[in-house]
């Protein structure tokens, strides 16, 4: 009864998402302009189905999961009994604690549970009990994660998030993985999230989650990762765009004990075995979030309306397909390692599973490219046959979309400058402005080699100097009082994402001494020199404002630091809007 109740389920699903579709199709079908619009909307509703199809197996393995758990927990307590083979709803005892919480019977299968139906027995009052025709002892018992990773059962919480900030978006077109850790020299992490960002629009973000992972074991990396990332995009975690996960400590081995392999060193092995692990953990959170999956690293730049693309790029993908040509497995979007694989959520299951499996064993890129052998090469036939039997399920796009621009990996000691020669043009160290009003430059913060500021200014390079102290300052004073519309100060680049001013303010010198009653004096806060505080350096680094027209001509505007830097100096960008001009 209740498999039929299944199939009722699962016909009823596909003729309320096939119903839209069809019922759009024909209305829309007079004015659609091409064949290959109406194959791009019949690949969409395909790849809406079969996301839509994943989340119903999901439902599936949670019936099975509980039914499972209900067969043990009748060998165990006299007062429970296990649900029919057919299924049901998970209830409990009146003379019962929760299912969740008994300690009558083992709860290593309810980690597998989906939050839903965990929050179903939380809410659970009573269980429906018959009689069980066939004993548990019978069961064929499929392996799990717990086979492949068995020190997951040493902690019920092992696949429990140590940390998670959410605002609960799901049912998205595309996810973002971006896995992160700290790294020994210079973070990239926040200037790959605002470069992801600042390329999309309105409508891409709506459509997209990107999910930090926090591949730390230790509580107070995670938290200070967890909290730059907070502060640095706060809005973005309230609607919902980002969310920050970190995994339990014990949701890893003990890294001293794997095995040697590929002839690696222990430190090797160890970070390229985590690399698979957290890999792993972030499809598995991810796969019930969207349509689409993409890889990505935390240290990348991105193209312009890379969402749209990369969607558009699949959607076809998906309709044009003949009928006797296989469907995708993975788009490509990056020619570097792991960064811009695209998946379908639906599929990564298989890919979760067999990074459990071989973790051990190979780096992550390499699994993939062994996976995708797997799948489709025969042994009685030569590497050229399989590499034509790779590409009709390994997609490439071209030119690149994202940039690899991180030197200095996460394994410790490793230096990596690989780029992608496909992605275009050289991402830009500096943005040269040649309008700046005639000013004498001057700074008390030691240039390194020939970034000095005098030519930083001229639009001939950036100014990079070494570590800046409290009350250094970078001054602009000007040939002739002039009055300012605008300002704009970016520190850090694609090379030097961390060389920022911190802790930073801009300040400005009125050409016309201004009294303390003037409304203007009371607006801004003030220096004990005469200065007026208009703005500050942000988290990412830029300051940029505009400057009221009631303070009339300024003399000299300059950056004052306020405390000590870890890093050094860097403004890649000085644009200065004198009032008249026609920028802006």
């Amino acid at each position: 009864m209740f498999k039929i109740r299944q199939r009722s389920c699962l016909l009823l699903t596909l003729v309320l998402i096939l119903l839209p579709c069809v019922i759009v199709l024909m209305i829309m079908g007079p004015e659609l302009s091409t064949e290959q619009s109406l194959s791009q909307r019949l690949g969409e509703c395909h790849m809406r189905l079969q996301y839509l199809e994943s989340m119903y197996r999901t439902r599936q393995e949670d019936v099975t999961l509980l039914a499972q758990y209900l067969m043990q927990l009748q060998n165990t307590s006299s007062g429970v009994t296990a649900i029919p083979a057919g299924g049901g709803a998970a209830m409990l005892d009146k003379n019962s604690s929760t299912l969740l919480n008994s300690a009558a019977a083992p709860t290593s299968l309810l980690d597998g549970l989906s939050a839903e139906a965990r929050q179903i027995l939380r809410n659970a009052s009573q269980l429906h009990s018959q009689q069980m025709h066939l004993s548990a002892s019978s069961n064929v018992r499929l392996p799990t994660a717990y086979h492949f990773l068995p020190h997951l059962s040493d902690d019920p919480n092992s696949l429990r998030p140590a940390l998670l900030r959410s605002h609960g978006r799901s049912d998205v077109s595309i996810v973002l993985g971006i896995p992160t850790v700290m790294r020994e020299k210079q973070s990239y992490l926040l200037g790959t999230l605002h470069n992801l960002i600042e390329n999309m629009n309105e409508e891409e973000q709506n459509e997209t989650l990107i999910v930090v992972y926090i591949g730390e074991n230790d509580a107070e990396s995670v938290q200070q990762i967890a909290k730059t990332v907070e502060v640095a995009f706060e809005p973005y975690l309230e609607c919902g765009l980002i969310e920050i996960i970190a995994p339990s400590p014990s949701y890893y081995p003990n890294f001293d004990r794997l095995r040697i392999t590929l002839n690696d060193s222990l430190e090797r092995v160890r970070w390229r075995s985590k690399q698979n692990l957290d890999f792993a953990y972030l499809m598995a959170y991810a796969q019930t979030k969207g349509t689409f999956y993409v890889q990505l690293e935390d240290d990348i730049l991105a193209k312009r309306h890379f969402i749209t693309t990369m969607k558009k790029f699949a959607i076809t993908k998906s309709a044009l397909t003949k009928p006797d040509q296989p469907p995708w497995f993975l788009l490509d979007f990056c020619q570097l390692g792991f960064i811009g694989k695209m998946f379908k959520s639906a599929e990564l299951p298989y890919l979760i599973t067999y990074f459990q499996m071989f973790y051990n064993d190979k780096p992550v890129d390499w699994l993939l490219a062994y996976f995708m052998e797997s799948k489709v090469c025969r042994n009685d036939l030569d590497q050229k046959h399989c590499n034509q039997e790779k590409a009709k399920y390994w997609l490439h796009y071209r030119p690149s979309l994202f940039q690899h621009i991180g030197t200095s990996s996460s394994l410790r000691g490793k230096v990596q400058k690989l780029k992608d020669k496909q992605f275009g043009s050289k991402v830009p160290t500096f943005y040269a402005h040649n309008h700046n009003p005639p000013a004498q430059v001057k700074t008390n913060i030691a240039p390194y080699k020939n970034f000095q500021l005098k030519r930083a200014y001229r639009g001939e390079t950036y100014f990079w100097g070494l570590l800046p102290q409290p009350g250094d300052q970078v001054q602009f004073i000007f040939e002739k009082p002039t009055g300012l519309k605008h300002y704009l100060f970016r520190s850090g680049n694609s090379e030097h994402p961390s060389d920022r001013f911190y802790n930073t303010t801009i300040e400005v010198l009125p050409a016309d001494t201004l009294s303390e009653s003037s409304p203007v004096w009371s607006f801004y806060n003030s220096t004990t020199d005469g200065y007026l505080i208009v703005g500050a350096f942000d988290n990412m680094g830029v300051a940029e404002g505009s400057i009221d027209s009631k303070i009339g001509a300024i003399k000299e505007i300059r950056l004052h630091v306020h405390g000590d830097s870890e890093n050094w100096a860097l403004l890649s960008e000085i644009d200065l809007q004198a009032e008249g001009s026609n920028k802006r």
